[in-house]
């Protein structure tokens, strides 16, 4: 079948991207699902910072490629059992094996074959279905049909409106899990969250959906911080020369957990010297590969520290996305809040700029 996606065929090009339209819709042909692979009508998809960073080049991937990983849609062709025609899915963008030895201990974000299928842009079969373009983390969601792994998708409750359902699928999974699952933070335990994007402000919400106090938030854009007020932050603090200085006056000597979500080796320089003695810091953002970031070496001994990495929020994407679905249909996890605007696939390249400028929380693509 023909379908009608956003193509990225160079990374790099100059901002801003309303000029020089770094993603084209195109026509590509898809094949049809493979043993164990899914057809699913795309009806929403998440613009995230793992997209621009592809686009802007600080996340180099192969080329050309259809972009979008934040999605759901509706299950049209099945050819893998426990999925049947008209199943709402949500993706998560590792697609786990089940087999390798990461899965084999419950640590699906490393799932071997899956960090493969996404390196060479391929599914997790190896193959691609989208002629001559590659696919985007096993997904390719900026496109009105793709062809998925069963091993990327995960049930959800069809009343969800599109356009929350497509959040969970990473923004709120890499967050709410970065502390849940990969942090465990506990009740009582303070937390500073830096930087307020769909992820940050999502790892926000975990951390007051757990009882974090005091929960303190660092962004440069003061509507953000306000909206982490309105969220359950009990500070906010405008990104500056004294923000460290900041946090520690507020969690009364430094924070028991620190996240970082910009993806900067500064900033995460930054959230260690926030965290207290014997508390976790935690990064969540993909910084180019080129960034590095140093600490005190005594201080990780003498001071019991650790540092931490959270991929896909450590997460088991069939047990978390349906159990913060629920969540937030109990109202005790609000991820719409999360939601600035919706665009059309004519509108991508404006909507990234947007993005760039870091004016938006999660814009989502509406098919």
């Amino acid at each position: 079948m023909i379908v009608r996606g956003a193509v990225l065929r160079e990374m790099g090009l100059p901002k801003p991207y309303a000029d020089s339209r770094p993603l084209r819709v195109e026509e590509v042909e898809l094949a049809p699902p493979g043993p164990g692979e899914l057809l699913v009508r795309i009806r929403a998809a998440g613009l995230c910072h793992s997209d621009l960073s592809v686009i802007d080049g600080s996340r180099p991937r192969v080329m050309p490629m259809l972009l979008g990983h934040e999605a759901t849609g509706e299950v049209v062709q099945s050819e893998a059992p426990g999925f049947a025609v008209g199943d709402s899915v949500a993706f998560a963008f590792v697609p786990a094996c089940g087999a390798c030895g990461p899965c084999a201990e419950g640590r699906a974000a490393l799932c071997e074959p899956g960090a493969a299928a996404n390196t060479a842009g391929t599914l997790l079969s190896g193959v691609r279905r989208l002629d001559g373009v590659h696919h985007h983390l096993g997904v390719s969601g900026f496109a009105d049909h793709a062809v998925v792994s069963a091993r990327s998708a995960v049930k959800i409750d069809p009343t969800l409106p599109p356009e929350i359902a497509a959040l969970f699928g990473c923004a709120v999974m890499t967050g709410v899990g970065a502390v849940v699952n990969t942090a465990q933070v506990r009740a009582g335990r303070s937390a500073v969250v830096f930087g307020l994007g769909g992820v940050g402000l999502s790892a926000l919400l975990g951390a007051a959906l757990v009882g974090a106090h005091p929960l303190v938030a660092v962004d440069v854009v003061p509507e953000k911080l306000e909206l982490a007020l309105a969220l359950g932050a009990t500070h906010a603090i405008a990104a500056g020369p004294d923000t460290v200085e900041e946090v520690r006056v507020a969690t009364s000597g430094g924070a028991d957990y620190a996240f970082e979500t910009v993806g900067s080796g500064k900033v995460l320089e930054q959230a260690y010297a926030a965290t207290r003695r014997g508390g976790t810091t935690v990064t969540v953002g993909l910084p180019h590969p080129s960034q590095s970031f140093s600490v005190p070496a005594v201080s990780l001994v003498a001071e019991e520290r650790t540092v931490k990495g959270s991929y896909l929020g450590s997460a088991i994407p069939s047990r978390d996305i349906p159990r913060y679905i629920a969540l937030y249909q109990a109202g005790r996890l609000p991820v719409d809040r999360l939601l600035t605007a919706t665009v059309g696939l004519d509108n991508l390249n404006e909507a990234f700029d947007t993005l760039a400028a870091g004016t938006s929380i999660r814009q989502v693509l509406v098919l």
